[in-house]
């Protein structure tokens, strides 16, 4: 780029949850070191993540999610991504980006859409096992698309000559913390135990965990050293019952340095979302998955067995999911750390450390800016 020449810029569009967000930063920060500019469209659940976003601006652009097929219903979700459209068409209208990346959830339709009317180059990038319904809508009309799995269905109408893999993208915080080796685990020593559930799931670890811990021999228990996401709502319970089983625990709504806590713990109780499952794999620490089981592609069970084919997690169905077959699973691996060693190796060995940049040499093709990189 000669000097004084304006940096090109790539929108990418995400829902405004972790899963969706954390891929897109991992590529925004790769497109960033490049030279390129990024902006993020999004929803108005951004709040949360935006102080760490590299986004030279962020565009919150209506959405809504379908749900059910109630009439009333999908004329209020017609009407939102109407809004969104437009309101998507005339910020692209204005920008003139070199491409549009979408990763996926409804936020994504209404801009990649608009860019495909403005014959802005897409792509869309799939972090699960399965394609999410949003990403099927939009998969035969973009230019390209990036798979975080092996071996993931796409429509029929996609041509496969246009699919390319390139993993999950992570933040660079999560490739700094996998550096660190599985941390010393021995029969007698502590045993460090995350519990993180998602905001759909962390209802069913507040319910489940503390009750499984009280299931331990108090050995085990002595040994234990746990941090735990827990709702609002959930917090008083959960610290007061950990408080009464005389087990060390720190519990909070949020972990903002979740990379850095999943490094240092023996062991993972978590969901099975696409992030959870990359970032893991990509640390290298054995996981307890319980998938999120009312999802109608069951995306989370497919998240979770690539990581048990590998032989780095144990998926628990949550019908399954009872405090004693916790305390279990626990008790076994406490008893046997040579198999937990060899979980945090299997995990590693699907990781694709270097996805964000392969996607962001993918994304740089598709706009055609790969020959103006040095």
């Amino acid at each position: 780029m000669t000097a004084g020449a304006r940096a090109p810029l790539i929108v990418v569009a995400a829902g405004g949850t972790a899963g969706h967000l954390f891929p897109a930063e991992a590529l925004a920060c790769a497109l960033t070191q490049r030279g390129i500019a990024v902006d993020l469209a999004t929803d108005v659940r951004v709040a949360r993540y935006r102080q760490s976003f590299p986004a030279r601006q962020i565009h919150v652009i209506p959405s809504e999610t379908l749900r059910g097929r109630n009439p009333l219903r999908l004329a209020t979700t017609a009407a939102w991504l109407g809004i969104g459209f437009i309101k998507a068409w005339v910020a692209l209208r204005r920008l003139r980006p070199a491409a549009v990346i979408g990763f996926g959830g409804y936020p994504t339709l209404p801009t990649v859409l608009a860019a495909r009317l403005h014959n802005i180059p897409t792509i869309i990038h799939e972090q699960n096992g399965v394609m999410g319904r949003a990403n099927r809508l939009l998969a035969r009309y973009v230019s390209a698309i990036a798979m975080g799995f092996p071996g993931v269905a796409a429509p029929e109408a996609s041509p496969t000559a246009k699919i390319t893999l390139t993993g999950n993208p992570v933040r660079p915080a999560v490739i700094a913390d996998g550096r660190q080796p599985y941390p010393h685990l021995d029969r007698l020593g502590p045993l460090r135990l995350l519990v993180f559930g998602g905001s759909q799931g962390a209802r069913i670890m507040a319910d489940v965990v503390p009750a499984a811990v009280a299931h331990l021999d108090a050995g085990l228990r002595a040994r234990l050293s746990i941090v735990q996401q827990a709702r609002p709502e959930d917090l008083a319970r959960v610290r007061e019952r950990y408080a009464s089983l005389a087990v060390a625990a720190e519990v909070e709504s949020f972990f903002p340095d979740l990379p850095r806590r999943m490094a240092q713990a023996h062991l993972v109780v978590a969901r099975a979302g696409a992030s959870t499952v990359a970032e893991l794999a990509v640390i290298g620490r054995p996981a307890i998955l319980v998938p999120l089981p009312h999802a109608l592609d069951q995306d989370q069970l497919a998240n979770a067995t690539v990581l048990m084919q590998a032989g780095g997690a144990i998926v628990i169905r949550e019908d399954a999911f009872s405090p004693a077959r916790l305390a279990e699973e626990i008790t076994a691996l406490a008893q046997g750390p040579e198999r937990a060693v060899k979980m945090a190796a299997a995990a590693r060995t699907v990781g694709t450390v270097n996805a964000a940049e392969r996607l962001a040499d993918f994304a740089l093709e598709v706009a055609g800016l790969a020959e103006s990189q040095p």
